[in-house]
């Protein structure tokens, strides 16, 4: 209670404060609230360090007596992406990793970021925690990319897919901003503040609250990166994963397919295309939600989620 109260009040302060420009006390009142997020759901962090050398970091938390649910964050994001749903998921034992090269993960410069590549590095994770031989995914644009490749390289193991506006389906074609896009005119990669804004506006249709000084703190670590993240896109847009859902449908693969109605990031037509070639799946549209639906729409995106589920039992 003494922590809740605690971030309101930083919630309320910082929603006052006036400067954009992060400072120690934006930074650390930021954190409080992360933390806060990540305590709703008993989440914990931790770290895995790879056969390669890098290390992987993680949240983990909810039922640990319950299935397990590995949770894959899209490009410019990190773990927790995914910790203002967790608390209406806490019946599963969920897994939310910072992806190689995002968040508190290591970030090589010159690694393989390609669906499979990042696929494997969490399959490495998930077999030292014993959990590899079950398991359930969700992930959101890149992340649901990466839960395809994973389930097309593992399809005995894996129980059902959860896709998120998922990227890797290009044949439906790219919206008309992003058809000559490069590193320096993409809006998914950000070198200011002010950029990081306007992407904010961008991936949601209704953003919740969150006052610009706090975005001007999570701006940081986009703008820190944007070397790498520059890399990590174009080994992305050429990465088509449309062949491994083919292999999905092939094992007939339980799979929810959720799609925000007004994503600006990748077209809605998407969902049809992945569902012609994954017949077996679910598809769910949601209306007046962005690229998110996790941190848009976080009750109606849990509840579906969570009666897909009921219905595989």
């Amino acid at each position: 209670m003494t922590l809740m109260r605690t971030s309101i009040a930083a919630l309320l302060t910082l929603s006052i404060v006036g400067c954009t420009t992060p400072n120690t006390f934006t930074v650390a009142t930021t954190q409080k609230l992360v933390q806060h997020e990540r305590f709703k759901s008993s989440l914990q962090t931790k770290a895995f360090m790879l056969a390669s050398g890098d290390e992987i970091t993680y949240l983990e938390g909810g039922n640990l007596a319950g299935e397990p649910l590995l949770l894959i964050h899209g490009f410019g994001g990190n773990k927790d992406n995914f910790t203002r749903i967790a608390d209406k998921l806490n019946g599963y034992h969920l897994i939310i990793p910072d992806l190689l090269g995002f968040g508190n993960s290591s970030k090589p410069d010159d690694a393989d970021y390609r669906a499979d590549a990042q696929a494997q590095r969490l399959h490495e994770l998930l077999q030292a925690k014993g959990m590899a031989s079950a398991i359930h995914i969700g992930g959101n644009s890149m992340g649901g990319s990466i839960s395809v490749a994973y389930a097309a390289m593992h399809p005995d193991n894996v129980k059902s897919l959860w896709l998120l506006d998922s990227a890797g389906f290009w044949s439906a074609g790219l919206y008309d901003r992003y058809q000559n896009a490069t590193a320096d005119n993409n809006p998914l990669v950000i070198a200011t503040t002010q950029e990081y804004f306007k992407l904010y506006k961008l991936v949601m249709n209704k953003p919740p609250f969150i006052p610009k000084t706090v975005q001007a703190v999570f701006a940081q670590e986009n703008i820190a990166n944007r070397d790498l993240q520059a890399k990590i896109i174009e080994q992305i847009v050429e990465d088509n994963v449309e062949a491994r859902a083919k292999v999905v449908a092939q094992y007939n693969i339980p799979t929810l397919i959720v799609w925000g109605a007004e994503d600006k990031v990748i077209k809605t037509e998407t969902a049809e295309l992945m569902s012609e070639l994954m017949p077996q799946a679910q598809v769910i549209i949601m209306p007046n939600v962005g690229h998110v639906p996790m941190i848009e729409a976080v009750k109606e995106t849990a509840d579906d989620y969570k009666m897909f589920r009921a219905g595989l039992e």
